[in-house]
């Protein structure tokens, strides 16, 4: 999300009832819907040039969640094989936060001050495993772009690109539909796959026609069977082979992506995955299956806690499928990928729980996942990142994307990666985004520009596209 990616969560009141609090605007980064832009960069980024490839073709009842961060023993990692070349509401929406802490505005932060007491290092001889790292790409665009940007990917030598699959716009008249955007997609996967890249897809978005609930908000389809005879036909035109991994919806705990018959629900999910999940285990077997990467936020009439939401989960019967891979957003805000919550400095309430910070949703996700016996299943993170606002010209849609300088950007994406590769639990790590940045979306304080690793030049001279640090970082890491 699929993030959306992005990206800013208060937590309401969780496990106990509040006083009054005041409310605290957040954003939170969508099932992306960018439109396609010629990037182009800013004075203060650092520029390179790119040279371009040549074409490619009812919930049950939940016990409050104990974290108890059960210890985890470091892994060798695997070798790559070589194979490869290469959250959630609309603006302006309030979460109040829980009691424990000092409900407070959003301050102007001055980006001097630092937010968490853990200093981010990044290092400079860990050989990272490619085949355990990907980007997720926008693809909304013509073959020859397209190309280009699969030779941006191969740069950074990953081994997997992840595209987000729109099913309202691939089948958006009725079941069976093979519409041109339909059939380019198809070719823009094969592409990926031939350009040495395995490809994870992530479905959502369920067409109107397959729902009868309102369309003011996504949500998935009312009979599951609409979304196996989609999956199938897209995947057999796609060729199975081409296709790696599969993500089962995106953030189904946000009403923004998750209106329909179904609760906004652990449960209520499960009536969806479970009938995909068999579909596509006995269709196509090579496929590996992931469950939905949840939006890291609390309880509201918007959104429910992502920790509950995977107990819930487990409540209906996750724990029957260990074939399956539990999908992860652990998104760090302005926190470092080491800093544990929670900070509690006055005025920084977004900064005081543990969904706003990278290793404390692993954490959570971890315990969750050995309570319920699944301790020999991976997380899978298919969203994660850090943004950063450095060098554009508008202002930051959020405060807290001040804090982060382009250098600590590519400093966390790093030891993020670093820290995946050091745990067994982990499995494939997702970076949101490559190239979502565009001068409109910068120009609109849209916060997919601030996590894009790729940035577009707003000069109007010289290359289209900046380089930012982390991409370089992630380019010219030890190999």
């Amino acid at each position: 999300m699929k993030i959306t990616m992005l990206l800013f969560l208060l937590l309401s009141c969780m496990l106990s009832g509040c006083d009054s609090v005041e409310t605290i605007r957040i954003v939170i980064t969508p099932t992306p819907e960018v439109v396609a832009q010629a990037a182009e960069p800013t004075e203060e980024a650092t520029a390179e040039s790119l040279e371009p490839t040549t074409t490619a073709t009812a919930s049950p009842t939940i016990e409050p969640v104990v974290i108890t961060n059960t210890p985890l023993p470091s892994r060798t990692p695997i070798p790559g094989d070589g194979s490869f070349i290469g959250s959630v509401l609309q603006p302006g929406y309030t979460i109040t936060p829980p009691a424990t802490s000092t409900p407070t505005s959003i301050p102007t932060l001055d980006p001097s001050v630092p937010i968490a007491s853990v200093t981010p290092s990044v290092s400079t001889s860990t050989n990272l495993d490619p085949a355990e790292m990907g980007v997720h790409v926008y693809y909304n665009m013509g073959p020859d772009a397209f190309a280009n940007v699969l030779f941006q990917v191969q740069q950074l030598r990953v081994g997997w690109i992840k595209m987000q699959v729109d099913w309202s716009t691939l089948q958006p008249n009725n079941a069976g539909e093979m519409n041109d955007v339909f059939n380019a997609f198809v070719l823009q996967v094969q592409g990926a796959r031939n350009s040495g890249h395995k490809v994870m897809l992530s479905v959502a978005k369920a067409p109107d026609w397959a729902r009868q609930t309102s369309q003011e908000m996504d949500g998935p389809p009312d009979n599951p069977q609409d979304l196996i005879n989609f999956l199938n036909l897209l995947i057999e035109k796609i060729k199975p082979e081409n296709v790696a991994a599969l993500e089962i919806w995106n953030e189904p705990n946000l009403q923004r992506e998750w209106t329909g018959r179904y609760p906004r629900s652990g449960a209520g999910y499960m009536e969806l995955f479970v009938p995909v999940r068999a579909a596509m285990r006995s269709l196509y077997p090579g496929i590996h299956l992931i469950t939905a990467g949840l939006a890291p936020t609390g309880n509201s009439d918007q959104s429910t806690d992502d920790r509950q939401f995977l107990t819930e989960m487990f409540a209906a019967g996750l724990g029957n499928f260990p074939d399956v891979s539990v999908g992860v957003h652990p998104y760090g805000w302005g926190n470092p990928p080491d800093a544990t919550c929670c900070n509690a400095v006055e005025g920084e309430s977004w900064d005081d729980q543990p969904q706003f910070f990278f290793l404390d949703t692993l954490n959570s996700y971890r315990d969750i996942m050995v309570r319920n016996g699944f301790e020999g299943v991976q997380m899978w993170v298919t969203e994660f990142g850090w943004a950063s606002w450095d060098g554009y010209p508008t202002e930051a849609p959020e405060a807290w994307m001040t804090y982060t300088s382009l250098q600590e950007q590519a400093e966390f994406i790093l030891r993020a990666f670093e820290i995946g590769q050091e745990r067994i639990d982990i499995g494939v790590m997702i970076l949101w985004n490559l190239n979502f940045a565009s001068e409109t979306l910068v120009n609109n304080r849209d916060e997919k520009a601030g996590f894009s690793i790729l940035a577009p030049n707003m000069t109007g001279q010289g290359d289209p596209l900046v380089i930012r640090p982390a991409y370089i970082a992630l380019r010219d890491r030890p190999q």
